[in-house]
Parts: C-alpha cells; structure tokens; sequence
C-alpha cells in the first residue's frame, strides 16, 4: 500500500495537476500548507486569515498560480480559503518559524506518532487487550491505510483530532475530567469531526452534574480561553470564518449521505436526509445519556455518533477524517465473539472485515500484475482506482453493524430483565 499510495498513485496525481496546470510547490503537506501561511502573516504582516489576499497567497502556494472560475477546469476562486477557526492559527504560532519545506517532513513524522498514540489510546479507553504482536497489526493496517496515508501526505489536521478525541475519552475514562474537557475543547480546530459526540459528553455529563460537571467545565473556560484570544487579534474573526463556511460546500464534495445518493438523487433530497440524521443522532444521544462511564451502552452511544458524523458533517473527499471510527471498529472487533452469535450480525461483520481487507488486497495485486499489464490499462480509471473503492462505503458498512450491536444489545437486555429472580 505504501508502494502504491507514494510510488504510483500521488505521482499520477501529481501529473493530471500538472496537465491542469494546477500543481504548485507544495502538493506534499499541501492541507497544512493555508495553517503555516497565514500564521506567518500574522506575524509578520497582521494579515486577516480569511482575506482574499491571502487565499490568492495560498493558491500560489498550492497550485503555481491563483485560481481563475472563468477558465476550464479551475475550481472556484474562493477554493483554498483559510476554513479553520482563527484560535488554530494561535495554536500553531511557532510552526512559520520553520520554512515549510522543512516543517512539513517534522509535521509528518509527528503526525504519525499521533495517530500511533490514537490507536493506543482506543484500546486502552476501551479496555481492549491485545497481546504485543496483535496492536503491531493493528497500527501498521491503521498507519498504511489508504485513509490514513492520504491524511499523513497532505498533512492533514483531521489526524491531530482524531488523537486529540482518543487522549480526552482515555482521560474522561480514568477520571480526569479537567483534562478530558480542555483536550476536547482544542479537538474543536476541526469541529465537524467532533460536534456530535461534544453534543453527547455535554449531555451526558450535564446528567449527573455533581460527578461529570467539571468536564463542562473546563471545556467552556479552554473554549472561551480561545475565543477570547482570537478575538483580542482578530475582532471580526467570527463573522469571517462564518462566511467561509458557508461558502464551503460550493467546492467541496458533499457528505457521504449525500454523494452516494448521486447527484440528482441526493440534490434533491439530500438537506431532508442530514437533517433525519441528524434528529436520529439527537436521540441516541439522549438515550444514552444515563449510561455509566466506560460501559458497553456509552461506547456503542459514541461509536454511533461519530459513525453518523462521517456521513453526515465530514466532506465525502475527507476520507482521513475517517479516523474517527476507529473507536466503533474497535468496540466490534473486542466484542466480535458475543456478536457473531446474531446471524446477521455476523453477514455484516464480515462483509465489513472484507470490505476493509480490499485495498491492501487491490494495492497488492496491482502491484504484482503491472509488469504484465499495459500502460492505458493499468492507469485506467476501472482498473487504478481499485484500492480506492470500498473508502466511501466503508463508513456505512460500519453504521450498520454498530446500529444491528445496539440493537442486539437492547434483545438481551430485555430478555435478562424477563428473567425470573
């Protein structure tokens, strides 16, 4: 897979940018690239983050030149606009004392420690014991999945929440909930990834004040902390971010829950469908809201919530952002063997474990088949893209084994309770 992904797929992609004449100096870390620009503006210039200046800056950057919509083949103008809130910028203050070029290859190496520590993290939160050799297999699939190594070549800041989630719910889960809700507050660079399983920490903490109300805590007091500061550099920050987010959706791919539905299904019904989604979220949440720290019933609540947000608040293309069910993943896997007892259960696990194991059986194959393969065959779309395939899906192969768990769940829940004393 790492063959593939570095060896023959960015390099073709390097290349149709290059037909394009889109491909600038910094493809490689190319998502980090608008943080470290307009940090280093900041400081030396006091620029707005979200000004049109600085988005022509970062296109240079990105694509050797600014974007023109009038010509074929280029996105929006507005493409590459700084999309993150303005306290991100605070947050990584010192990277744009580091020339980019340099930084990247540090950030990359730090960012696969992180997501090292994530899957750690998962298995420890979740009581999941796994003998030394087992966790080695597991980091090196999670490391050279093809999610995940987009998410490390482009830089991306979806790794840094994904750990950032996984060290507050390890933290909430050994008590230490100062910690857990100021880590969750700084998860909120991205908040899309997050927000509906802040919804639930918050309304399940709020449950039972007297015991979790210091994880609201601390989250508001971190929250506010970075507001305020933003506010104190940027005055009119808010109102700036706002309007890039609304503007996002212009050039960004729709949701999964929306995308493969097609274009004309999902255009036409697609607001309808997030919106139920959502409502269904909501009332996970609030079924959930009782249940005790680190018990099957809160996980599979969790599991739930972020499997949700994949599909309804992630950008369909943001596929590292996926790093987010690892928790559900890994709650199946530790429990696989009360749940392959349910027959259809068991259809979907294993359509999910083959669904996973796809890429690096794709990637492999190609591999050893390209000598013996044309070229206008094996970079056909049909045939080159095959690893990629099953990134979409994979998400709602996900959803649906952990909805048929929480239902399962409640079957012998209610059968116990039937039970005679």
């Amino acid at each position: 897979m790492l063959y593939f992904h570095l060896g023959l797929f960015m390099p073709e992609v390097r290349q149709a940018s290059e037909t394009r004449h889109l491909a600038g100096k910094y493809s490689f870390g190319d998502d980090f690239y608008p943080i470290w620009l307009t940090t280093r503006e900041w400081h030396q210039n006091h620029s707005n983050p979200y000004s049109s200046e600085l988005t022509r800056e970062i296109q240079i950057g990105l694509f050797g030149r600014a974007l023109d919509s009038r010509l074929p083949g280029d996105p929006p103008s507005d493409y590459r606009t700084f999309a993150y809130p303005a306290y991100t910028d605070l947050l990584f203050w010192s990277a744009s004392e580091i020339p980019f070029p340099e930084f990247r290859v540090a950030w990359t190496a730090l960012l696969t420690a992180l997501l090292m520590a994530t899957v750690v993290f998962w298995t420890r939160a979740l009581r999941w014991r796994l003998s030394a050799i087992s966790l080695a297999v597991v980091l090196l699939f999670v490391i050279c999945s093809y999610q995940e190594l987009e998410g490390l070549y482009a830089g991306q800041l979806g790794l840094l929440v994904g750990f950032l989630l996984a060290a507050s719910l390890l933290a909430l889960m050994r008590n230490r909930l100062w910690l857990a809700g100021a880590t969750m507050a700084i998860a909120m660079i991205k908040p899309q990834m997050v927000l509906l399983a802040l919804g639930y920490l918050l309304l399940w903490s709020a449950n039972d004040w007297r015991r979790r109300g210091r994880f609201i805590v601390s989250f508001t007091a971190t929250m506010s902390l970075l507001m305020a500061a933003s506010l104190i550099v940027w005055p009119h920050w808010i109102q700036a971010w706002l309007g890039v987010v609304r503007g996002y959706p212009h050039y960004w791919t729709p949701p999964l829950a929306i995308e493969m539905l097609g274009a004309t299904v999902g255009g036409r019904i697609g607001t309808l469908l997030i919106t139920l989604l959502l409502i269904a979220a909501l009332a996970i949440a609030w079924r959930g809201r009782n249940a005790a720290a680190g018990s099957y019933e809160f996980w599979l609540t969790l599991s739930l919530l972020l499997a949700l947000t994949t599909l309804t608040l992630v950008p369909g293309q943001s596929v590292c952002d996926h790093i987010i069910l690892l928790p559900g993943i890994f709650l199946l896997a530790s429990k696989r063997d009360q749940l392959m007892s349910a027959p259809m259960l068991k259809k979907i696990l294993l359509t999910g474990f083959a669904i996973a194991l796809w890429p690096w059986i794709a990637a492999f194959s190609l591999v050893v088949l390209r000598p013996v393969m044309s070229h206008d065959v094996f970079y056909s779309k049909a045939v080159f893209a095959l690893p990629l395939r099953t990134a979409a899906a994979f998400p709602f192969v996900v959803l649906a084994a952990l909805v048929l768990a929480f239902r399962h769940a409640r079957i012998v829940a209610e059968a116990r309770e039937t039970l005679p004393a």
